[in-house]
């Protein structure tokens, strides 16, 4: 499998998790196309060809060295210039590293992030917020998201793999569609009724035990084990923390309980104003367990698993790939 079909093999994965179903996708992806063959000539020097077939502007190929069939993949959450270091020099010792695989977004993937959000004004919708509400704060936090990420060195670990040789990709909201997808089956088919069934159901997962293990497993972090679930609002995918303002419209819906990655200070005393419970899965487990469901998807469509290096706070934990239902909305 060479760059091109791992990364195509990636979005297809993406597309299959999303939370939005394959309707909505399809629906975004003829927007962009309408977009782009609107355009004309100079416009489209600034627009993004590949988001006519990929929607996630935050999983990209970075580099590719032309370096043919990908063999071994160092794979790690964040990939800084001393992560590709670290490939080189590995390589020198003897192994045969040839993509170096990044969870969070850099170069054009991270220019771009924010473009990535638009996918939280459906799930806020989807737990009774209303759509106009959902979408108009979602767009500020958007603005606010690009503005934070614009001054940002985008392209310097790109350059570190491009002058080294070696093939670059970031797969940020593919990954992360996959933990959304996999933890809302598994809390339909357990159906837990309290927060601390959560933290049960979570730690049957060996990234979160592993995270555990290291002092930064799953936490309550507003409510007590005890409290009762109710409307639950999965906080899994998204490109990064939406709108604080979103919590007093989500208490009106009837959310009850938030489960989350991460959450700042700011919109955990949101959290607390409207009594909405708070359970952290955790960020690097999340993004481990997103990347290693991703990998399996990867090693399916191959047929045959990659040889994988753990770096960067990643470990690598395969499980079997179950046939996947795809969601019509």
């Amino acid at each position: 499998m060479d760059l091109q079909a791992l990364y195509l093999a990636a979005i297809q994965a993406g597309m299959e998790a999303d939370p939005r179903g394959a309707k909505a996708v399809r629906r975004l992806l003829e927007r962009n196309r309408r977009k782009y063959d609107g355009a004309s000539e100079k416009e489209r020097r600034f627009l993004d060809p590949e988001a006519r077939d990929n929607p996630y502007a935050d999983s990209r190929i970075l580099h590719d060295a032309q370096v043919g069939p990908i063999g071994e993949i160092l794979a790690g959450i964040d990939i800084g210039v001393g992560e590709i270091l670290l490939a080189d020099r590995l390589n020198e010792k003897g192994r045969k590293i040839n993509l170096v695989l990044a969870h969070h977004p850099w170069g054009a993937g991270s220019a771009r992030m924010s473009q990535a959000m638009e996918v939280q004004a459906d799930l806020f919708h989807e737990v009774g917020v209303s759509l106009g509400a959902a979408e108009a704060l979602v767009e500020k936090r958007m603005s606010e998201v690009s503005r934070r990420f614009a001054p940002s060195n985008h392209q310097q670990s790109v350059d570190a793999a491009r002058l080294l040789g070696l093939s670059m990709m970031c797969a940020h909201t593919v990954a992360d569609n996959q933990v959304h997808t996999y933890l809302e089956g598994r809390i339909r088919e357990r159906d837990p009724e309290t927060l601390e069934d959560v933290v049960e159901l979570l730690m049957e997962e060996p990234e979160y035990v592993e995270a555990a293990r290291q002092g930064a497993g799953p936490t309550i972090v507003q409510g007590s084990g005890s409290r009762r679930l109710g409307k639950i609002k999965l906080e899994m995918t998204g490109g990064t923390s939406g709108p604080k303002e979103l919590f007093a419209s989500m208490a009106t819906a009837g959310v009850t309980t938030i489960i989350g990655m991460h959450m700042s200070e700011d919109h955990l005393d949101e959290a607390r104003k409207h009594n909405i419970n708070v359970l952290i899965a955790g960020h690097i487990s999340s993004d481990n367990l997103g990347v290693n469901l991703l990998l399996d998807q990867l090693d399916a469509a191959r047929g045959k698993p990659f040889t994988v290096v753990e770096a960067s706070g990643f470990r690598r934990f395969p499980r079997p790939v179950k046939t996947k239902k795809k969601k019509e909305k």
